[in-house]
């Protein structure tokens, strides 16, 4: 009988991992908003396996820094930015050397929680006395670290480790899949911005080639047919003007967005993730629309500088935790939100600004101008601050 029970008890246990991997591998299967999945992963470890606080930090291979991609439940201490932001600590120095495995951390061994602990500040830390660090990798690539700790003053068992080990590789199965993705319409971005340019030298070449003819032609006729030259040389100038317009148009277009090639999209979550690095303050990025990854390159420009006065506001003025950005396109026109969880303002604070010093809306507002939008701020003290772009569809802006 005890054999029997020792293997049925066995078998619940085996089953009861399947069904934990099969909840996280679906949570991770978003490839279009890789915050969000990895949030929704997290979510469900923490409550499957009764652990009540975690946080994933995951590695920028654009910057080389770690950002905070992922938190739940951390104690006050760690609700602090300034406490989140990507500077190194015991289990990040110990990840990028190769040498983290999944193990328990005593708190007082924490980096980040060490100075609270010392202060005997339990209210602070939530009384946590370990989490444990598991690597996320995929193959030979490291990708970065999960943190978790249960409610009680316990540390992990090994069963609950290798669990957790195997969630891990189901992790980093799902962000290299997120990060070919990327890739892979980068890549595409660059062959599209390749063809362009082609073009543009084709049709300069071409407008040259149509110039130089006719000036020729206006020389050879100047003093034995003036009305005939004049003709010749007219036709060539209107043809300088179409090919300095056309030329102008196009280096326009094509003017290089801080990540060169990279959609609106990626670069708008790069951007937040350098922000989350430096300043603790999580930045999530969700898309809405099919055309979202077509825009025309003018419109992605200013729409990415907006989102990053707007973020730079955040840091000088918000005292914000998590700041969501929103980009959604629609037939009826484009609409970019940067919303905070700050500490708002006086909507009169924006009309007493002038150039150069306030919140930078002077700014953002010429640049949604520019493209036929309006600014909209929403904002009260203690409520935060909403950031509204409103463009009109892509096909109604001026070229």
């Amino acid at each position: 009988m005890a054999g029997r029970s020792g293997t049925t008890a066995a078998g619940g246990q085996a089953s009861r991992e399947l069904r934990i991997l099969e909840a996280v591998t679906e949570a991770l299967s978003d490839e279009s908003d890789v915050r969000a999945a990895l949030q929704r992963a997290l979510e469900l470890v923490a409550e499957l396996l009764d652990l009540r606080t975690g946080w994933v930090w995951l590695l920028d291979r654009e910057t080389g820094q770690y950002y905070n991609a992922a938190a739940r439940h951390l104690p006050p201490y760690l609700r602090e930015p300034v406490r989140m932001t990507g500077n190194p600590c015991w289990c990040l120095e110990a990840f990028a050397a190769g040498e983290l495995t999944p193990q328990n951390i005593d708190v007082v061994e924490c980096s980040r929680l060490r100075p609270a602990v010392r202060a005997e500040s339990t209210a602070l830390t939530g009384g946590l006395a370990y989490h444990a660090s598991i690597p996320l990798s995929f193959g030979e690539v490291q990708l970065g670290v999960m943190n978790v700790a249960a409610p009680s003053w316990r540390g992990l068992t090994t069963e609950e480790l290798r669990l957790l080990a195997t969630i891990a590789r189901q992790i980093g199965i799902a962000l290299e899949r997120a990060r070919l993705a990327v890739e892979s319409a980068r890549l595409a971005r660059v062959e599209e911005r390749t063809r362009i340019a082609r073009e543009i030298h084709d049709t300069l070449a071409q407008g040259l080639t149509a110039i130089a003819l006719d000036l020729e032609g206006g020389l050879h006729h100047l003093e034995r047919d003036p009305a005939r030259a004049r003709g010749r040389l007219e036709r060539a100038l209107t043809t300088v003007r179409d090919s300095l317009e056309e030329a102008r148009r196009s280096v326009h277009d094509l003017r290089t967005l801080p990540l060169v090639g990279t959609p609106l999209p990626q670069a708008l979550a790069a951007l937040g993730r350098a922000f989350t690095s430096e300043h603790g303050v999580r930045v999530g990025v969700r898309t809405h629309g099919a055309a979202v990854a077509s825009l025309p390159l003018r419109i992605e420009a200013e729409l990415y500088r907006i989102a990053q006065e707007a973020l730079t506001n955040v840091r000088r003025h918000a005292a914000a935790t998590e700041v969501t950005i929103t980009l959604r396109v629609e037939p009826r026109g484009i609409t970019l939100v940067v919303r905070d969880d700050g500490v708002g303002f006086a909507p009169s604070e924006v009309r007493r600004e002038t150039a150069g010093s306030g919140f930078g809306v002077v700014g953002m507002r010429e640049r949604a101008r520019l493209l036929g939008g309006q600014v909209r701020i929403v904002s009260r003290p203690g409520h935060g601050t909403t950031v509204r772009v409103l463009l009109p569809p892509p096909a109604e802006l001026a070229p």
